[in-house]
């Protein structure tokens, strides 16, 4: 069992360093990407803001770090769901050549976008301090509350990409309304600033509760609701639990429609 682990972690290094070295090589900005991607991405959010489009509601802190901070933590969970759906196609090389624990693929696709995010992340802090937002020093514990994000995402991510091989119109159904999940959740805006049925939707959804603990440990020091927060967590995990199973019990079945 302990040869096997150290074979999976060195697969695991080696993978890393060779993909994630070589997509950023290739490009002339590298890894300067991973911050600029961000901030382009904010400009239509503080654009409609300003043209009176957008109705965010009132933020405690500046909109452009509330939004900043917001749509880094969302592209975390997203970053984690894509990364799952394509365990099985991004390392289709090996799993039709090589006999190795193939959830080597999905921590180092994972290990790739904890990576993307650090880098994001060091962005953030320069702007929150560009605005006179200090920190909290409870910062030292967001790699607790992100990874409930990373079971939600790679969860429903495994289950995907399990589904897709056999039909791969669900994928392509499941990224549009992904895409589209991001106006279901508060991430450019307050809950407080919708409709009471809206804000009752956002009280159900499990990323409203993931990314404000998130958000909130970076800002304030707290989780505004520790219980719905509790409740959210243990939801990815069992779903992030389930998805695993899933995968290793349909892996034979799975590879045998890839060939």
């Amino acid at each position: 069992m302990l040869k096997n682990v150290v074979r999976s972690h060195e697969l695991i290094r080696q993978l890393f360093l060779r993909d994630y070295v070589a997509v950023h090589r290739k490009s002339f900005l590298g890894v300067a990407w991973i911050a600029i991607t961000p901030v382009l991405g904010i400009i239509s959010w503080l654009f409609m803001n300003a043209a009176g489009v957008l109705r965010p509601g009132t933020t405690d802190v500046p909109y452009p770090v509330y939004v900043l901070l917001s749509t880094t933590l969302w592209g975390l969970f997203v970053g984690y769901y894509r990364s799952a759906t394509a365990t099985l196609t991004a390392g289709q090389s090996f799993i039709l050549q090589v006999k190795y624990p193939h959830e080597a693929l999905l921590v180092k696709q994972a290990l790739e976008q904890a990576a993307n995010f650090g880098v994001a992340l060091l962005l953030n802090l320069v702007i929150l301090c560009c605005y006179g937002v200090r920190p909290s020093w409870m910062i030292v514990l967001l790699p607790l509350t992100t990874l409930p994000l990373f079971f939600l995402g790679a969860g429903l991510g495994l289950i995907i990409a399990v589904i897709g091989v056999v039909m791969a119109e669900v994928k392509r159904v499941c990224d549009l309304c992904m895409g589209f999940l991001i106006f279901l959740t508060p991430v450019i805006y307050v809950a407080s600033a919708t409709s009471p049925a809206s804000q009752q939707l956002f009280k159900w959804n499990p990323l409203t509760h993931l990314i404000d603990a998130a958000r909130s440990t970076i800002l304030y020091g707290r989780i505004p609701d520790p219980v719905a927060f509790a409740w959210s967590a243990l939801l990815s995990f069992i779903v992030f639990a389930c998805a695993w199973r899933l995968f290793f019990v349909s892996e034979g079945r799975v590879i045998e429609k890839m060939l």
